[in-house]
C-alpha cells in the first residue's frame, strides 16, 4: 500500500504529472515534421501515417499486459522501466536509418502504453473521492506536453539546427528525468495482491457492454486525437499555411485540449451521470470539423481552437470513465488496460487511413467524411458509458 500522509500524497500527485507530462511529446512532434520527414526520406503519406499507427498499435498491445507486469514487479517499478524505455526509443529516432526510426517509435509506444493503463489506476488507488480533480490535473500535463512539442518541433529542427531527427530524439531528455526523479517512489508503492486472474478479469471484462462502450470511447477520441496530431499541419499547409504557423496551430490546438481536460473531467466528475457531457461535446466536434473541412482560412483559427478543446475534453472524460465505471483498484487497472488495449487498435488504423484517404482523392474530403462517422458513433458509445453504473 501507499503511505498516505499529505506530503506523500503530494509527492506522489507531483510524481504522477510528471509522468503525463512525458506520455505525448514523442507523438506530438512528428506532425510538424512531416513535411521534412516526407523530403528526407521519401516516404509516402501512408508510410508517414506509421510513425503515428506504430505506437498506437504498441498501445494496443501493451495496454492489456500492463496490469501483467504490476502484479509482477509493481506500479513503482513498472512505470520507472517504462520512462527509462521511453527515453531509449526517443533516443533512438536520431539514428539515421529507418529502422532505428520505426524501431524506436514502437520501443516509445510501448513505454507510453504502461504510463497510459497505470494513472488511472494510481488515481483509483489514492484519489477516488477526488477522482475529477486528479484526472483532469495529469490529463491537462499530457496535453501541455504536447503543445510543447508541438510548438517547439520546427523551432528545434530550423532555428537550432537539430534537423528533424535532433528535434524527435530530444524527448529522451525529459523522460530520463522523469525515470529518475521516480526512483524514490519505489520504496512507497508496493506490489497488490490480485483477487482474481488475469485471465479470469479479461473474460469479466469481454462480457461487460458497458466495459467494450468505455474501450470504444477511449479508442473512437484517440483515433480523432492521433488524426489531428498528425494531420493537421499537412491540412493547413495545403490551404496555403507555412510549416511553422501549421505547427504553431497544432500547438494551439493541443495548448486548447488543456483547458478541455482541466475543466470537462473536474465538471463531469461532480455528477453521477455524465451524458450531457457527451451530447455537448459531440455537437461542438462536429461543427468544428465542418469548419476546417469548408471553412475559410479566416476562420482556421477558430475551428483550431474548438477541435483542440474537444479533443482534451473528450480524452479527459475517457480517462474519467475509467475511474468511475470501476468498483475497485484492481478493477480499474483491468479496465484500463481493457479499454486502452482495444481503444488504441481501433486508434491505430485513423492516421494511416486519413492519409491514404487523401492520397486516394487528392483532397480531404472523404477524410474528413470519415471523421464526422467517427464522431457519430462516439456519440452512441459515449452516452452508455456516461450511464450512472460500474462495471461490477
Amino acid at each position: 500500500m501507499i503511505d498516505q500522509t499529505r506530503s506523500s500524497k503530494v509527492l506522489l500527485i507531483a510524481g504522477i504529472l510528471l509522468i503525463a507530462v512525458n506520455l505525448r511529446p514523442a507523438l506530438a512532434s512528428v506532425g510538424p515534421l512531416i513535411e521534412d520527414i516526407r523530403e528526407s526520406t521519401g516516404l509516402l503519406s501512408s508510410q508517414l501515417g506509421l510513425l503515428t499507427t506504430l505506437p498506437l498499435i504498441a498501445f494496443g498491445v501493451f495496454s492489456t499486459l500492463t496490469p501483467l507486469l504490476t502484479r509482477r514487479f509493481g506500479i513503482g517499478a513498472t512505470l520507472v522501466g517504462s520512462m527509462g524505455l521511453l527515453a531509449i526509443g526517443a533516443a533512438m529516432r536520431a539514428i539515421d536509418s529507418l529502422p532505428a526510426l520505426y524501431l524506436g517509435t514502437v520501443l516509445l509506444g510501448i513505454a507510453i502504453a504502461c504510463g497510459n493503463v497505470l494513472l488511472p489506476t494510481l488515481t483509483k488507488r489514492n484519489f477516488a473521492t477526488r477522482s475529477g480533480l486528479v484526472t483532469s490535473l495529469y490529463s491537462s500535463a499530457m496535453g501541455l506536453g504536447a503543445a510543447l512539442a508541438a510548438g517547439l518541433s520546427v523551432p528545434l529542427a530550423d532555428d537550432y539546427h537539430l534537423g528533424w531527427r535532433g528535434s524527435l530524439a530530444i524527448w529522451a531528455i525529459p523522460a530520463t528525468i522523469a525515470c529518475v526523479l521516480w526512483l524514490p517512489q519505489l520504496s512507497r508503492l508496493t506490489k497488490a495482491v490480485p483477487s482474481r486472474s488475469f485471465l479470469a478479469a479479461m473474460y469479466h471484462l469481454g462480457r461487460s457492454r458497458l466495459a467494450w462502450s468505455v474501450a470504444l470511447f477511449m479508442g473512437l477520441q484517440s483515433l480523432t486525437f492521433y488524426v489531428v496530431l498528425a494531420w493537421l499541419p499537412a491540412v493547413l499547409i495545403s490551404r496555403g499555411a507555412d510549416a511553422s504557423y501549421a505547427g504553431w496551430m497544432l500547438s494551439l490546438s493541443q495548448a486548447m485540449g488543456i483547458f478541455g481536460s482541466l475543466i470537462v473531467p473536474t465538471w463531469a466528475g461532480q455528477y453521477v451521470s455524465q451524458r450531457a457531457f457527451i451530447g455537448c461535446l459531440a455537437g461542438l466536434e462536429i461543427a468544428s470539423l465542418v469548419g476546417l473541412l469548408i471553412g475559410s482560412q479566416a476562420w482556421a483559427t477558430v475551428w483550431v481552437l474548438l477541435i483542440g478543446f474537444v479533443l482534451g475534453g473528450s480524452f479527459g472524460l475517457a480517462l474519467l470513465f475509467i475511474v468511475v465505471r470501476s468498483s475497485s483498484t484492481a478493477s480499474a487497472t483491468e479496465l484500463s488496460g481493457m479499454a486502452q488495449s482495444i481503444g488504441y487498435l481501433i486508434a491505430a488504423v485513423g492516421p494511416s487511413l486519413f492519409g491514404g484517404l487523401f492520397d486516394l482523392r487528392g483532397d480531404w474530403t472523404w477524410a474528413f467524411a470519415f471523421l464526422l462517422m467517427v464522431a457519430a458513433f462516439k456519440l452512441a458509445m459515449g452516452v452508455t458509458a456516461g450511464a450512472n453504473q460500474t462495471v461490477d
